[in-house]
């Protein structure tokens, strides 16, 4: 039974998407959708940068258990 297991695993395919993956621009440009997240504008790079610095704060544990204020 052990030779069959091991046999299994060789006829596995590839993994590859059935379509290609298209660029869509940059990515501050975003959607004009009620999904936006506050305080930011579609469109506007800076504004963009601002919301992912504050995404990137709010998911740093060392800030949140107030590491920092020692």
């Amino acid at each position: 039974m052990l030779p069959v297991l091991v046999l299994a695993g060789c006829g596995e395919r590839p993994q590859e998407l059935a379509h290609s993956k298209k660029d869509s621009g940059p990515a501050w440009q975003g959607a004009a959708n009620e999904f936006i997240a506050p305080g930011w504008k579609a469109g506007d790079e800076q504004s963009w940068e601002r919301q992912m610095q504050a995404r990137a704060q709010n998911q740093n544990e060392y800030l949140r258990t107030g590491g920092a204020a020692r």
